[in-house]
C-alpha cells in the first residue's frame, strides 16, 4: 500500500466532515433530525445576483480560463464595498486579491509567509482550520486563550511577556467565531500595535460583520494596519453565497503579491459568471442587509428560548450567525451534552470543544435553521415537560 505524506499525521479529518456522516446516517434511518450545527446559510442570494449569473454565462469568453487576480470590475467592487462599509481605501490593482472562498486564503497566506518551525498564534476558541493549516505547512500552532471574562479578546499584555521570537503570524477573527464577540476601535489598534512591536503578521478573518452587526469594523481601519495586517473576507455569510466560494484578501501590495505567488500556482481563476454575480452582490443596497438581519433576528429570538430551556446562558448582544451558549452548572462535558441532545431529542448542535480547549463548557447553535424548525425543537422539550 502506498503510504501517505507525513504531514497528514499532524491533522485529523475536519470535525463536521466526520460528525455530519453520523447525523446523515440517523436521518437516513428515519430519525427527524434538526441540524443546528453548521453555519451554511439556507437562504438564497438576491434575485439580482442570480439574474446576473444567468446572463453572464452567455458573455464572450465566459467559459475560458480567468485571471488569477479576478476581473478588474470585481476588484473595484470590493474596493468600493470596503470604502462604503468600513471607510477603508484600497488600490484594486495591487491591494485586493479575490479568492475561491476565504478558507482558501488561510492556506495561501500560510504557505506564503510560514516556514517550518515558525510559530503561529491561534485563538482558543477559534476556527479549527487555522491550526490544521499551520500544521500542514510545517509551522507550529501556539494557542492563546480567550475567555468570557475578558470579552473573548486576547490578553496582549500577557502575550508580550512571553518569548515571541519564533512567532511569524497571528490569527484573529472579529466578529469572533464561534462566540460572536466584537472588538472596539481601541482593541483593533492594540492588535496592530502588537503586531508592529513584535514583527508579527496580523490576519483578521472577517466574514461575519454584516450578520446582526450594527457597527461593522475592519482591522484595516486601525492606524498603521497596512504595514502588518491582512484581512480576509467572504460573500458566503453576508450574501448567502457559501457554495459559490467567493472570498477576498486585502492588504499592502507586497503582502498581496506574496499570496498571489501561491494562488497562481494552485488554480486558474474563478468562473466568470460567479465573479459577475459577486459584483452584483457587493453592490446590494441597504434593504438587502435589513432583510437579512430581520430574518436572523427572528431566528435568534427563537434560539435564545431554546438555549434557555436547556438551562444555558448567552450574550444577547453577540453578532454573527451563531448563538454561543454556556452550559448550566453540573451539565455533562460539551461533547457528551450534544450527543445526548442528538440521540434523545434528534437535535444536533456543535460542541464548544471543536473550537479549542477553552470551548469546554459551551455549545454553539447555528441560525441557519428556519424559525419553524427551531420552534419544533422547542416543542420537543415542552412536550416532555
Amino acid at each position: 500500500m502506498i503510504s501517505t505524506a507525513d504531514r497528514l499525521n499532524t491533522v485529523e479529518e475536519y470535525y463536521f466532515s466526520r460528525k455530519l456522516k453520523e447525523v446523515r446516517g440517523l436521518a437516513a434511518a428515519g430519525r427527524p433530525i434538526i441540524n443546528m450545527g453548521i453555519g451554511s446559510p439556507d437562504l438564497a442570494p438576491s434575485d439580482d445576483v442570480l439574474l446576473t449569473l444567468r446572463d453572464a454565462i452567455s458573455d464572450n469568453g465566459a467559459h475560458q480560463y480567468q485571471s488569477y487576480q479576478g476581473l478588474p470590475e470585481l476588484r473595484r467592487a470590493i474596493a468600493d464595498f470596503y470604502m462604503d462599509k468600513f471607510g477603508v481605501s484600497t488600490d484594486p490593482e495591487t491591494e485586493i486579491l479575490p479568492l475561491m472562498g476565504s478558507k482558501e486564503g488561510i492556506m495561501h497566506i500560510s504557505m506564503a509567509f510560514l516556514n517550518p518551525g515558525d510559530e503561529v498564534l491561534i485563538p482558543d476558541p477559534g476556527y479549527p482550520t487555522y491550526q490544521a493549516v499551520t500544521r500542514l505547512v510545517g509551522a507550529e500552532p501556539r494557542p492563546y486563550a480567550l475567555t468570557e471574562e475578558d470579552g473573548w479578546f486576547p490578553d496582549l499584555g500577557q502575550l508580550a511577556k512571553e518569548d515571541l521570537n519564533k512567532v511569524k503570524l497571528m490569527w484573529v477573527s472579529y466578529p469572533h467565531m464561534p462566540t460572536g464577540a466584537t472588538a472596539t476601535k481601541e482593541q483593533w489598534q492594540s492588535l496592530v500595535d502588537f503586531g508592529k512591536k513584535h514583527n508579527i503578521l496580523m490576519v483578521n478573518d472577517n466574514p461575519y460583520s454584516f450578520v446582526l452587526g450594527s457597527d461593522p469594523r475592519s482591522i484595516l481601519q486601525a492606524e498603521g494596519a497596512r504595514e502588518v495586517a491582512l484581512e480576509l473576507n467572504s460573500l458566503s455569510k453576508t450574501f448567502n453565497m457559501a457554495g459559490w466560494r467567493v472570498g477576498m484578501v486585502l492588504g499592502n501590495a507586497a503582502h498581496i503579491q506574496a499570496v498571489l505567488k501561491v494562488k497562481s500556482n494552485m488554480d486558474s481563476g474563478m468562473f466568470y459568471g460567479i465573479q459577475k454575480g459577486a459584483v452584483a452582490a457587493l453592490k446590494s443596497g441597504k434593504a438587502w442587509f435589513e432583510k437579512l438581519d430581520s430574518i436572523y433576528n427572528e431566528r435568534r429570538e427563537h434560539m435564545f428560548r431554546l438555549a434557555s430551556l436547556l438551562g444555558c446562558t448567552y450574550d444577547p448582544g453577540a453578532v454573527g450567525m451563531f448563538v454561543w451558549a454556556r452550559l448550566p452548572e453540573g451539565a455533562p462535558r460539551s461533547e457528551e451534552f450534544i450527543d445526548k441532545l442528538l440521540y434523545e431529542k434528534d437535535i444536533f448542535v456543535a460542541p464548544g470543544t471543536i473550537f479549542g480547549e477553552q470551548g469546554e463548557g459551551y455549545i454553539r447553535f447555528s441560525l441557519c435553521v428556519k424559525s419553524e424548525k427551531i420552534e419544533e425543537a422547542i416543542a420537543r422539550f415542552k412536550k416532555e415537560k
